[in-house]
């Protein structure tokens, strides 16, 4: 064997000797970078990421992050989340329908370098706010629309007109309020209840061609005067 084999050899050995324990060597099919894999929800690995760390004394930001992020920060649009590893980040909200997160929300936040994006909500308490302009009419083709909420559903509007061919309402307890109510009625009224309380405040009027008041036991009219005929 030759000298210069020998040596090679000899330079080979020492390059094995001289690895870090446990370091295995990765095939360089991926080129310079495939030892930097990126794990979802997981800092990048690289040489960056361990000065900053060294130098902060805390997790450095991940170059790139596809993960849970806590909303730690939210007034007039500027939102703030925290990272799980304890890194606050600044991210726009970036969803199909315009969300409004809460303090606590756990949205899904995609990042790189310093840019984040709020694409998902794992678990909110905000608001979504659906504005459009001019007329918008909602129709449910061939189907039924229905509408619910788990605290309540509330209509507002100037003017609220409904036409139907029935209205079938249940309820435990019904509160009405308005400054004037007119019903018309073409058919028959018919009201069965277990007790009946009215109060009128100043003057009740009941005109009708034929009247009929029957009682079972006592029919009782109290009154300073009482007019008949």
């Amino acid at each position: 064997m030759s000298m210069g084999a020998m040596k090679e050899s000899d330079r080979a050995a020492a390059v094995r000797v001289d690895a870090p324990a446990g370091e295995e060597h990765a095939p360089r099919a991926y080129g310079a970078r495939g030892a930097d894999v990126l794990r979802i929800g997981l800092p990048r690995a690289g040489a960056a990421a361990a000065d900053g760390a060294g130098r902060d004394g805390a997790a450095a930001l991940p170059s790139e992050y596809l993960g849970p992020g806590r909303v730690t920060a939210a007034e007039g649009g500027a939102i703030a989340v925290e990272l799980p590893g304890g890194q606050p980040v600044a991210v726009e909200m970036a969803l199909a329908l315009p969300y409004e997160p809460a303090v606590g929300d756990t949205l899904l936040v995609i990042g790189r370098e310093e840019r984040y994006y709020a694409i998902g909500v794992l678990h909110g308490a905000g608001r979504t706010v659906l504005s459009l302009q001019g007329d918008v009419a909602l129709h449910a083709r061939d189907g039924e629309l229905s509408l619910s909420g788990d605290k309540g559903v509330a209509i507002r509007g100037p003017e609220l007109e409904v036409q139907a061919g029935k209205i079938r309402m249940v309820a435990d307890a019904v509160v009405q309020r308005f400054t004037s109510m007119v019903q018309r009625v073409s058919a028959l009224l018919s009201v069965q209840a277990s007790e009946s309380h009215t109060i009128v405040e100043k003057t009740a009027f009941t005109k009708a061609k034929n009247a009929t008041i029957l009682t079972e036991e006592t029919v009782t009219v109290n009154g300073k005067q009482i007019l008949l005929g």
